[in-house]
């Protein structure tokens, strides 16, 4: 950890003329933000620098190897490549790269904002994103274009266990809104209209 705390103030000296850097814990290691835009990673002491093209020919001649992190005990590479000892020695380099990575990862923030997937709305994920493309619901454009209620009838049939919760889920990821800060009236609407389907199955509206 010493190792790691060292390398980070080391970082933020090297790369001062890049922002205010924050620090996190992530990926068993620090990340390094700039206005909250992740970078950089330090673990075990070693500095790790987002991919970007400026550092895929250090890459594809082995100068940069990614940083593993253990899942469930299986390695998994991540998309942050270690800077060598060479590359510290060389600042201006170094900074020039972290420069590079740095606005990639502030373009791959605009476009997320620009083009969300399913998966980044409140309440979404990555399963109930997938579940949603099993039933042809593959953007968020085609989710706000059905409305919750014609996505859950969707996923009600193909998932016999589908609940109420994914219904709310739903509403809240078109509204923008965390599924238990919709309105009381919506929520029991929303209520109001599954029980009457449970009586009138032909009420599918």
């Amino acid at each position: 950890m010493n190792n790691s705390k060292q390398r980070i103030e080391q970082s933020k000296r090297y790369l001062a003329s890049l922002g205010k850097i924050d620090t996190r814990t992530q990926f068993g290691g620090y990340s390094l933000a700039v206005e909250k835009i992740v970078f950089a990673v330090v673990a075990e002491g070693e500095l790790y620098l987002r991919a970007c093209e400026q550092i895929q020919p250090y890459v594809g001649a082995g100068r940069m190897p990614p940083l593993v992190f253990q899942k469930r005990g299986m390695p998994v590479a991540l998309n942050y490549f270690r800077v060598d000892d060479a590359m510290w020695e060389q600042p201006e380099m170094l900074l020039a790269l972290s420069r590079s990575s740095l606005k990639r990862a502030q373009q791959q923030s605009l476009d997320k904002i620009a083009n969300p997937r399913v998966k980044d709305l409140p309440n979404m994920g990555l399963r109930l994103e997938m579940m949603l493309r099993e039933v042809g619901i593959c953007s968020v454009q085609s989710l706000r274009a059905e409305g919750s209620k014609q996505c859950w009838l969707k996923l009600k049939a193909a998932h016999k266990n589908v609940g109420i919760n994914i219904l709310f889920a739903l509403e809240g990821a078109i509204t923008g809104r965390h599924q238990a800060a919709l309105p009381d009236a919506v929520m029991q609407e929303l209520r109001d209209w599954v029980e009457c389907l449970s009586l009138c199955p032909q009420a599918k509206k």
